[in-house]
């Protein structure tokens, strides 16, 4: 099974002449075993997000313990009911969704409903990464606008989303050029710095005062996609502001996302959905698997 969680299953079968059916099978059923004896009693924090199944839109929801940073349970489909699938699941497997007290999510309104039909006890904290790239796809939005009469700002997305530290000589010396020119574009990218840079406060009641000016600056600042990302967040005012209360967030899914991705790659997708959801069950689940010796 260890080699399974780095090679393809199809080039696994071919080493060892098998054919890729019956390693399928093979998989499904200690993982679905390993999964019975699972126990999810001690689960108390959680993070959920989606990720792509395949090209087009389909999609499979993870859901993963903060605490024991493993995959818990994987289903088809973004919407409220994946979070009613988790937790039958989550008692199937002697936790208890009235135990669960913190959850890290985006944005999505699905996740919020599911949240609050089936986790009722659970306080939202939304994250950080996709709080900031709601920001940062408002000021992708106003740089294409305005490119159509300043043809300077072409080719330059990522000189505005990067993080500084992080830009090339070459992309720092276009940003040195471009900041001092009376651009909309360098003004939206100066209203995301300033929220990135909320998250390093040192505590909720500053953080608050700060995004209240903030809110204030994005909304005044005519420019409609920023003032658009800035209602959003204040829809989600609590949700943001509680991340200093918890400091969780969902890297730990995004890095989960990027093994799942990768493991696509490497197998040229996956004839269907349950093959994708016992892959990343192998991968990040953290099952104790028992094997023939």
């Amino acid at each position: 099974m260890a080699m399974l969680k780095s090679m393809p299953v199809a080039a696994v079968a071919r080493m060892v002449g098998e054919h890729d059916t019956r390693l399928w099978r093979i998989i499904h059923h200690y993982v679905e075993e390993a999964r019975g004896r699972a126990d999810y009693s001690d689960v108390t924090r959680v993070a959920f997000d989606e990720t792509a199944a395949r090209r087009g839109h389909d999609y499979v929801t993870l859901f993963a313990d903060l605490d024991g940073r493993r995959v818990l349970f994987v289903t088809e489909g973004k919407d409220a009911a994946t979070v009613t699938a988790f937790a039958d699941d989550l008692t199937a497997h002697g936790g208890d969704p009235q135990a669960v007290a913190e959850v890290c999510i985006d944005m999505s309104q699905a996740f919020i409903k599911g949240t609050a039909d089936s986790l009722p006890k659970a306080e939202i904290t939304f994250d950080r990464f996709h709080a900031v790239k709601i920001i940062n796809d408002a000021v992708d939005e106003v740089r294409r606008a305005e490119q159509k009469s300043r043809p300077e700002l072409k080719k330059t997305r990522y000189v505005w989303l990067k993080n500084t530290s992080n830009l090339t000589r070459s992309q720092t010396e276009v940003l040195d050029s471009l900041s001092g020119r009376n651009l909309k574009t360098a003004r939206a990218y100066r209203i995301r710095l300033a929220f990135q840079e909320f998250y390093d406060l040192p505590s909720r009641e500053e953080a608050e005062i700060v995004l209240k000016r903030w809110y204030y600056w994005a909304t005044h600042s005519r420019l409609p996609a920023m003032i658009d990302a800035a209602r959003t967040i204040k829809r989600h005012w609590d949700g943001i502001l509680r991340w200093f209360d918890t400091k969780i967030a969902n890297g730990f899914m995004e890095g989960i996302n990027s093994l799942v991705q990768a493991a696509k790659a490497k197998a040229r997708g996956y004839r269907s959905t349950r093959n994708l959801k016992a892959i990343v069950y192998l991968i990040a689940g953290k099952l104790e698997l028992q094997l023939p010796t």
